[in-house]
């Protein structure tokens, strides 16, 4: 079973604060370090620590932070299929206070030139079993990477950060959507609440995972009724990254269930209806909310991502 991500990577400079400044306001940071992140850079290496075979699409500066962060991945286990381009690679600029909570500026860097899918990227998309996405790149390169994992039979799971508007033609490929509250809002306007708007992003056909911060997430799949999953109650030291430690991890215990395996590759449909599909998605996300607590236990993006013995131990413990 293999784990394709199409996605970006970045350069994290990661400052630590006592609190987040104001508009105008200077404060001084307790400690300073540069890690690797970026959200498909943090989904796979989650996703390989968590027990995948991944695969990485990414577009990188001819840089040193380009050669640092497909070095790192590849440690991590990761195959890294890296187009390097006349562009700096892609940092973010994070500050991190008492609390754990982030705030995030992100230079996409050469992440933006990551468009027109080569004939080896194509390949590494078609021939995996589950497609993970998000949109920190060209929503162009989204699309087309789920249309031909769609035509493929590869399971697309589609996690839309940071948020913006989603074609249909996009739309229609994904089989997954991964989205938080603020998400869920800014793509089902109309809805009352984040759980009706998830129940409006799945309609007919596709399973939605809303993640709900500290309360856990929501898995929503057409044909039974929404399934609640409850967080695990950690103490919190940084936030970054945790969202895509959740993705990752899902993403790898979809890959390794029975639930993908037992589905024909080569078939253009992928039936996650009723209950059969809402119980494989629960366990999945029960394991990725595992994932998350740990990451958010400690600091940074890809540093604080768990390998699957510490999930295990720490789902076999409660």
């Amino acid at each position: 079973m293999t784990t394709a991500v199409v996605g970006s990577a970045n350069l994290d400079l990661v400052y630590r604060v006592e609190r987040i400044p104001s508009p105008g306001e200077t404060v001084l940071a307790v400690s300073s370090d540069a890690v690797p992140g970026g959200k498909g850079n943090n989904q796979a290496v989650a996703a390989a620590r968590a027990g995948a075979e991944v695969t990485f699409v990414v577009a990188l500066g001819r840089d040193a932070a380009g050669d640092r962060l497909a070095a790192e991945a590849r440690v991590a286990g990761v195959r890294v299929l890296d187009r390097r381009v006349d562009a700096p690679t892609g940092t973010a600029l994070i500050t991190v206070d008492a609390a754990g909570e982030n705030s995030i500026v992100v230079d996409s860097g050469a992440n933006a030139r990551l468009s027109g899918l080569t004939a080896g990227e194509r390949d590494a998309v078609t021939a995996a079993d589950v497609l993970l996405l998000q949109l920190e790149t060209p929503l162009e390169t989204v699309a087309e990477a789920a249309a031909l994992a769609r035509a493929a039979g590869t399971l697309v799971v589609l996690n839309a950060a940071p948020v913006r508007q989603l074609p249909d033609e996009l739309l229609d490929s994904v089989d997954l959507l991964v989205v938080n509250e603020h998400e869920a809002g800014l793509l089902a306007p109309a809805a009352a609440s984040p759980q009706e708007a998830a129940q409006a992003l799945a309609g007919a056909r596709r399973a939605v995972v809303l993640t709900l911060g500290g309360d856990g997430s929501l898995v929503v799949v057409p044909g039974a009724e929404p399934a609640a999953v409850p967080a695990h109650r950690v103490e919190v030291v940084d936030t970054t990254g945790a969202g895509d430690t959740f993705c990752g991890a899902l993403a790898a215990e979809l890959d390794r269930s029975g639930f993908v395996a037992g589905r024909a590759k080569g078939t253009a449909t992928r039936d996650l209806r009723g209950a059969t599909a809402l119980g494989a998605l629960v366990s999945a996300a029960r394991f990725a909310s595992a994932a998350g607590a740990l990451s958010v236990q400690r600091a940074g993006a890809v540093p604080s991502i768990p390998t699957l013995e510490e999930i295990r131990a720490l789902i076999a413990d409660r």
